[in-house]
């Protein structure tokens, strides 16, 4: 993700709408794909594993299965306004002790972070243009699940996709989303041995957890 991309991001991503994303979840919970995805990894196993959530957003993943069975977490988030609200949920439910928050790109910070048994990217391939060295990397710190939440590649989601790009135009915004090739992004993690576990759709998006072949 260039620096002017994540610039964008944060712009999109205010401190008003994160602080309504946080407000809803308190009230409701986690998003319908959200909670898919959640459902998924917890029926694969997650009791005593750690969790690398890439674009955590306010931490939903986090939260939950720190609820029910992880024992950690790293939440990597590029946008300073999710990450802060992040941390206070996590003190606010004690998961502050269990959880490692980094700030920034995660293409550019993932030297640095340690591989998890679980990794997870919820709506994150979607704002990121170069898609094959996000799941590339998150790959490499895979031990065991990869979930992931995309946008299908189909018609109306590109048409979605493109009409708010264009409104991101007009207001001068460098960021960008993206509805990347479905069929290539799930060859691209299969290539690196990973068998689908969990595959759920809606008409927008996938919700889908691998596991490594060998488990």
């Amino acid at each position: 993700m260039s620096s002017c991309h994540c610039q964008g991001a944060r712009s999109v991503f205010s401190d008003r709408l994160v602080a309504k994303d946080l407000r809803r979840y308190r009230r409701k919970g986690p998003r319908k794909t959200t909670r898919w995805l959640i459902e998924a990894l917890q029926a694969a196993g997650t009791r005593g594993a750690t969790l690398l959530d890439v674009g955590c957003g306010v931490g939903v993943i986090q939260h939950e299965l720190l609820d029910n069975g992880v024992v950690a977490a790293v939440g990597v988030e590029a946008v300073p306004a999710y990450l802060l609200a992040a941390r206070d949920e996590a003190t606010r439910r004690g998961h502050a002790a269990r959880v490692d928050f980094r700030q920034g790109d995660f293409i550019e910070l993932a030297g640095d972070i340690e591989s998890a048994d679980i990794v997870t990217l919820d709506r994150v391939i979607c704002c990121y243009p170069d898609w094959e060295a996000l799941v590339t990397l998150s790959l490499a710190k895979t031990r065991k699940l990869y979930g992931v939440v995309y946008p299908r590649s189909n018609w109306w989601s590109k048409f979605g996709l493109g009409l708010l790009n264009f409104l991101l135009w007009l207001r001068r915004n460098p960021f960008r989303v993206f509805a990347h090739p479905t069929a290539a992004v799930d060859a691209a993690i299969r290539d690196a041995g990973f068998r689908r576990l969990s595959y759920r759709t809606t008409p927008s998006w996938l919700v889908v957890v691998y596991g490594r072949a060998t488990v």
